[in-house]
């Protein structure tokens, strides 16, 4: 992120697009814990990315050395209120500044069926966070079966990815599927194996350096 905010590239462009759609929510989510309200967690949220993430000045004197990338995003945001709040509340809603494409409208929907619990702003953005890398890891291996033609194969075996107990049988599934049982298991097996391998592939992005990965995998499995 930080070599794409240096240039003014198509590649960074799409840099910066995607970190403004996967890192949007978990934000969000953890500010939202305040009591700010949705309509102002909309605009303040839009406002962030418009006017730090998208003019890269979020990037300036950032040391990749440094803390945790989520961390460093989060403690940005709350700069950004801190500073921006008394302006943000004297101008009309949807005002002069650019507008992305982050799906908002979907955002307050999906922070209520959030569990009911005590945690700190910091810890929901934990734990969100940890579920947005487990989405994006799942989402990038559902593509790749469907580019192999697999997709069924894969929406059938998916469920046993995390060895819930309440999934179906192998049997019942090799069944559906039209498969043996022991092609099944080995399927999965595999399964598991990319998924891990994407996960951690993700985590490495978040980090400053590869032999952090293993440590944040053991904090974001905590929360």
């Amino acid at each position: 992120m930080l070599a794409a905010a240096q240039t003014a590239s198509p590649e960074a462009h799409d840099a910066l697009g995607g970190l403004c759609r996967d890192y949007w929510y978990p934000l969000y989510a953890s500010l939202r814990r305040k009591g700010l309200s949705p309509h102002e967690m909309e605009d303040l949220t839009q406002e962030f990315f418009a006017r730090r993430v998208v003019t890269k000045l979020i990037f300036q004197g950032v040391n990749p050395g440094q803390g945790k990338f989520r961390t460093w995003l989060l403690n940005s945001l709350q700069n950004f209120l801190c500073n921006e709040w008394d302006r943000q509340h004297t101008q009309k809603r949807g005002g002069r500044h650019l507008h992305l494409p982050l799906d908002l409208q979907d955002a307050e929907g999906r922070y209520l069926i959030e569990p009911g619990h005590d945690l700190t702003p910091e810890k929901i953005l934990d734990r969100v966070w940890a579920m947005t890398l487990l989405d994006q890891a799942l989402t990038k291996l559902r593509s790749k079966y469907e580019r192999e033609g697999e997709a069924a194969l894969f929406d059938g075996i998916k469920d046993h990815l995390t060895g819930a107990l309440d999934n179906l049988p192998y049997a019942e599934v090799a069944v559906r599927l039209g498969k043996s049982e022991g092609a099944v298991k080995m399927t999965v097996c595999r399964l598991r194996r990319e998924y891990g391998r994407l996960l951690r592939a993700e985590i490495k992005r978040t980090v400053s350096s590869p032999a952090e990965v293993e440590e944040e995998l053991r904090h974001l499995r905590a929360a």
